[in-house]
C-alpha cells in the first residue's frame, strides 16, 4: 500500500469520527460501508451481524458497541426520509473490519487502523508492513509443507525436502543456506525465511509454487528431477530480481518475524481488553 493511500485513507476515516455526549468516539454504519468500499447497505449489513456475533462471543455486550439509530436524509425537492444506522464504536469497526475481505486495501487498512489508538499514518503504515511480512511467511511455511506433500506422493518419501529446498536458496541467493545464514546472523535452529525481508518470502515463494506445479503437471518421479525443477525456477526467479536492481543475497536482513507476531497479538490483545462503550451501565 503506498504511503500516499494510507495518508488518504488515514484522514478518511478520521474525517468521519464523531463523538457521542459520553466523550467516546464512534462511527456511523452508513459512513463506514463507504470508506470499507461496500456498494450496498444490505450486503454490508451482513458484515455488522456477523461482528456483532464476533462481539458477544468476546464477552463484550452488543449494544454497548453497536446502537441502533434513525436519521433524515434529504431527498429531491427538498424532500426527506428516515433510514436506519448504526453507532459504531472503534471495537465495532474493528470487529466490522475483521469480517471482511483481507484482500480489499480498504479492509487491510481498516483492521489496522481500528487496531491502534494512534491516528499517525506512518505508524499505521509501519504495522501494515509488519502485517504483510507475517502473512508472507506464513504463505511461504503452507508452500513448503505443500511442497513437501508433493515429494513424498512422488517420490516415495520427502527425506530429500530439507536437500531440494536447500538447492532453491543457492540458487537463489548465490550462496548456500548456511552461508545466509551465517550472514544475516540467524542461530543455527531458526529458519533462514523467519529473517527473510518480505521481497525474499514472496520471491521463494512463487518459486516453490511453479516447483510444485510443475512437478505434479510433467509427473517428476526423483529427487534429481524435481531438484533441477526447483533449481530452475529459483533461478529464473533470481533473474528477475537482478533486472529489477534487487540483489537478494545484499538485502539486510529482516527483524525475527516471530517477534513481530508477538508484537501485533499483544496489540490485538490491547484492543479487546477493555474497549471503549457507547452503552450505559
Amino acid at each position: 500500500m503506498k504511503n500516499e493511500l494510507i495518508h488518504s485513507l488515514t484522514l478518511s476515516f478520521e474525517g468521519h469520527a464523531q463523538q457521542a455526549d459520553s466523550g467516546v468516539e464512534y462511527w456511523l454504519a452508513r459512513d463506514l460501508q463507504t470508506l470499507l468500499g461496500y456498494a450496498e447497505w444490505r450486503n454490508f449489513l451482513k458484515t455488522v451481524s456477523k461482528a456483532e456475533t464476533a462481539c458477544e462471543v468476546s464477552g463484550h455486550r452488543v449494544t454497548d458497541h453497536f446502537v441502533d439509530v434513525n436519521k433524515m436524509i434529504e431527498l429531491g425537492k427538498g424532500g426527506q426520509r428516515e433510514i436506519d444506522d448504526v453507532m459504531l464504536t472503534r471495537y465495532a469497526c474493528y470487529l466490522i473490519a475483521q469480517n471482511g475481505d483481507p484482500r480489499k486495501q480498504e479492509i487491510a487498512f481498516a483492521q489496522t487502523y481500528f487496531a491502534m489508538q494512534t491516528r499517525k499514518a506512518e505508524l499505521i503504515e509501519q504495522r501494515l508492513l509488519e502485517a504483510e511480512r507475517v502473512v508472507a511467511r506464513k504463505k511461504l511455511s503452507d508452500t513448503e509443507k505443500e511442497l513437501s506433500c508433493v515429494i513424498y506422493e512422488q517420490t516415495g518419501g520427502n527425506q530429500d525436502f530439507a536437500l531440494i529446498r536447500s538447492k532453491g536458496d543457492h540458487a537463489l541467493f548465490g550462496k548456500s543456506t548456511q552461508a545466509m545464514k551465517a550472514q544475516w546472523k540467524v542461530p543455527d535452529s531458526r529458519p533462514l525465511a523467519d529473517f527473510a525481508p518480505t521481497i525474499v518470502l514472496k520471491a521463494k515463494d512463487f518459486a516453490t509454487e511453479i516447483t510444485i506445479h510443475n512437478a505434479r503437471a510433467q509427473q517428476l518421479l526423483t529427487e534429481r528431477q524435481i531438484s533441477i525443477e526447483h533449481v530452475t525456477n529459483n533461478e529464473a526467479v533470481r533473474k528477475t530480481l537482478l533486472s529489477r536492481g534487487i540483489r537478494p543475497e545484499s538485502l539486510p536482513p529482516a527483524e525475527d518475524v516471530k517477534k513481530i507476531e508477538r508484537r501485533l497479538v499483544s496489540a490485538e490483545k490491547n484492543v479487546l481488553k477493555k474497549p471503549d462503550r457507547l452503552g450505559s451501565e
